[in-house]
């Protein structure tokens, strides 16, 4: 006998004056058809899918839950209930596929734990892979145009003055907090100039 999968149900809506109540009844219907079991639900009530997880306390727990693999599915009624931003999606998806938490959406029919779903899941992870790699072209291609114009990259030097009395207040005994006090610049300066 297969034992019976661990769900949590998903669920969020923009407004308080809107409601999840249908989004969970669909949801544990579906669970039920399924002979899923519903170990959790997470309700987030007036959260728009643009906010970052920690204004989604809810989906903020659910990620935890993940993390734990306290369930071995997600159900919820929508992607767009998960988020709005494809980068935040992908970084979900990826997040499910690495705990090997399946994922189903009811309104996109989606079901990672199906051969057709699992490959769905799988070109998610393509694309994501895709993102990144012209996000890290389109980055190396802005260092090069602004190195050509003569910019400086990185940190900016600090002053050889600064450095010379940096050095100075070392040598009579000054810790590296109090130096950066002082001088008014950062420990981690003073750390620099004394460790360089």
């Amino acid at each position: 006998m297969t034992k019976s999968k661990r769900v949590a149900l998903y669920a969020r809506v923009s407004t308080d004056s809107q409601t999840t109540e249908n989004q969970l009844l669909r949801l544990r219907a579906v669970a039920e058809r399924h002979g899923w079991t519903v170990v959790t639900e997470f309700v987030d009530n007036g959260v728009r899918g643009a906010k970052g997880r920690r204004e989604r306390p809810q989906f903020d727990a659910l990620l935890n839950g993940v993390a734990r693999r306290e369930f071995d599915m997600i159900a919820a009624w929508s992607v767009d209930r998960l988020g709005r931003s494809l980068q935040d999606l992908l970084g979900f998806l990826l997040e499910l596929q690495s705990k090997r938490v399946d994922l189903y959406l009811d309104q996109q029919a989606l079901d990672t734990s199906t051969p057709m779903g699992k490959a769905m899941f799988q070109l998610c992870g393509v694309f994501a892979e895709l993102e990144r790699s012209i996000i890290q072209e389109r980055v190396k291609a802005g260092l090069e145009r602004a190195r050509a114009k003569g910019v400086t990259l990185g940190r900016p030097r600090t002053d050889p003055k600064v450095e010379a009395k940096i050095r100075k207040l070392a040598a009579g005994g000054m810790g590296k907090g109090k130096i950066a006090r002082t001088l008014g610049v950062g420990v981690s300066v003073a750390q620099r100039v004394l460790t360089g």
